[in-house]
């Protein structure tokens, strides 16, 4: 009987949200209503332009980065979508070209200053990479790439590439780097991780993928209480004004932490902790500001970032941001 009455609550407190808030607040841009190709504009923050042409914050959702465009910036960040649940990001007076563009081939070029390429997912079969001072590093698996083209340095942070000149290769795995401008371009060296967590451009990118993580969970909660479903893709999110990443099922990581949730496990996932503390299953702890959160039909306080800034973000969101 207790848990047929915590059920009913639960289902009211839905039905209380969806009345507030109203299924006309989802609905999505009919330009932004498709899923937007690899080179498209996410998010922009200072100074930053496509051959020569300035970008600002509404530029996101509405511009692509077209093959053999460059994409340039000052003081400045930008994040570019790749293949699905790929983002890369380019850091402070940096010129990236995008050469080929495709769901299953996507090539760039990184010509000056450092970009950062976060995979929380690689379809087997699909070719992701990215050339530098004449090598190319192909992304083999998910997680975190450093490309700095003014040092000629490719690291891993996390997962596996494999980098190439000439007829030659080596393979990078996590705290591996190379030093292309070296005589032995390809000769593998270990690198601090720490240290490459204090740079600017990977504090930055962290941030992103936070914000991308609680799109995520908005966007899977919205979808699981209104529908429209329509795959594992990018889904735009009006209340963030970015596209968020829906992986087809279950769950994935990035290689920051955060969870990238599918509508159907979103709304199954357990919820455990108390305000102010507390976590979404499979251990992760996170903590913050009081925050209001619509998480399987049921309110929740507790976390701030993802977890707790998911659900409506206009109406609740009160975490980190």
């Amino acid at each position: 009987m207790k848990g047929q009455w915590r059920r009913g609550w639960q289902i009211a407190a839905m039905l209380l949200a969806t009345a507030a808030f109203g299924a006309a607040d989802v609905n999505v841009p009919a330009s932004r209503a498709t899923m937007p190709p690899p080179g498209a504009i996410n998010y922009v923050e200072g100074q930053v332009s496509i051959n020569g042409q300035n970008l600002n914050r509404t530029s996101a959702g509405s511009t692509v980065l077209g093959p053999n465009q460059v994409i340039e910036t000052g003081q400045g960040y930008a994040e570019v979508l790749l293949t699905p649940g790929a983002f890369l990001r380019v850091g402070h007076n940096s010129e990236v070209r995008l050469i080929t563009a495709g769901l299953a081939d996507t090539k760039l070029a990184v010509i000056h200053g450092s970009a950062m390429l976060e995979a929380a997912q690689i379809v087997k079969g699909t070719n992701l990479s990215v050339q530098m001072d004449g090598a190319t590093a192909q992304i083999e698996k998910k997680g975190l790439y450093d490309f700095d083209a003014n040092q000629q340095a490719v690291k891993v942070l996390d997962g596996k590439a494999q980098v190439s000149e000439n007829d030659r290769s080596t393979t990078l795995k996590k705290g591996n780097q190379v030093l292309l401008a070296s005589d032995q371009a390809l000769k593998k060296h270990d690198f601090s991780v720490k240290t490459t967590e204090n740079d600017p451009l990977y504090v930055w990118s962290k941030v992103r993928s936070e914000d991308e993580a609680a799109a995520n969970f908005n966007a899977a909660n919205t979808i699981a209480a209104y529908g429209g479903w329509y795959g594992p893709g990018w889904y735009w999110d009006p209340y963030w004004s970015f596209y968020a990443f829906l992986p087809g099922s279950g769950l994935l990581y990035s290689p920051f932490g955060w969870g990238f949730y599918s509508p159907g496990f979103v709304y199954a996932a357990p919820y455990y902790g108390y305000a102010g503390r507390g976590f979404l299953g499979h251990g992760h702890w996170h903590s913050g500001t009081l925050a209001r959160g619509f998480h399987g039909g049921a309110f929740h306080g507790g976390m701030s970032g993802v977890h707790a800034a998911g659900g409506f973000h206009g109406g609740f969101h009160g975490g980190r941001r």
